[in-house]
């Protein structure tokens, strides 16, 4: 998932996928630790994307607070 596409999306939309995400990766870790995952990476990504999405947030927040320059 590229920053340029989620920035499209609003907060709130922003916000359900960090929620889906989160269930997504406890999902992945399950697997990991039963040992069915097929690609150990996909851990790694999912954490990245939801560390992308908390940033757009975050941006949009100090943008709001600063008078949106």
């Amino acid at each position: 998932m590229k920053a340029e596409e989620l920035r499209k999306l609003t907060d709130d939309e922003l916000k359900e996928k960090v929620v889906e995400l989160k269930k997504k990766l406890m999902n992945l870790r399950f697997q990991n630790a039963v040992g069915g995952l097929e690609k150990p990476s996909e851990i790694r990504q999912t954490k990245r994307d939801i560390a992308r999405i908390l940033t757009i947030l975050r941006e949009r927040e100090l943008q709001a607070q600063s008078g949106g320059k």
